[in-house]
């Protein structure tokens, strides 16, 4: 049995799928795009944050979304990373810190 790392793996929502991604054999060390989704109220807004992220060489994708009836614009930004606790947790914290500026919220993250 291994066991947990609670610096690797720490017990949230995030450290707990790392967790059980790891349990089920994925080499956690390999890079690979993770998603993260930011949603807006309007498509103008949505499209003014994706411009942000593609200033800064972000690969993103733009639609709509049907989660939400006040915010039924999505953002899905895809970084290249190792899905490391600290990686995504550093992107996550980026895209919560800049996103109300456009009036978005950060909807969630899927690897």
């Amino acid at each position: 049995m291994t066991t947990r790392d609670l610096t690797l793996f720490p017990e949230d929502e995030l450290g707990n799928a790392l967790w059980q991604r790891m349990l089920e054999g994925d080499d956690l060390s390999l890079e690979r795009e993770v998603e993260f989704s930011v949603i807006f109220p309007t498509d103008e807004q949505a499209l003014k944050f994706g411009q942000l992220l593609l200033e800064n060489n972000q690969k993103l994708s733009f639609s709509p979304y049907q989660g939400s009836d006040s915010h039924p614009w999505e953002i899905t930004a895809y970084p290249f990373m190792v899905p490391s606790y600290e990686n995504i947790m550093a992107y996550q914290s980026l895209l919560i810190e800049h996103a109300p500026t456009f009036a978005g919220q950060f909807d969630g993250f899927y690897f």
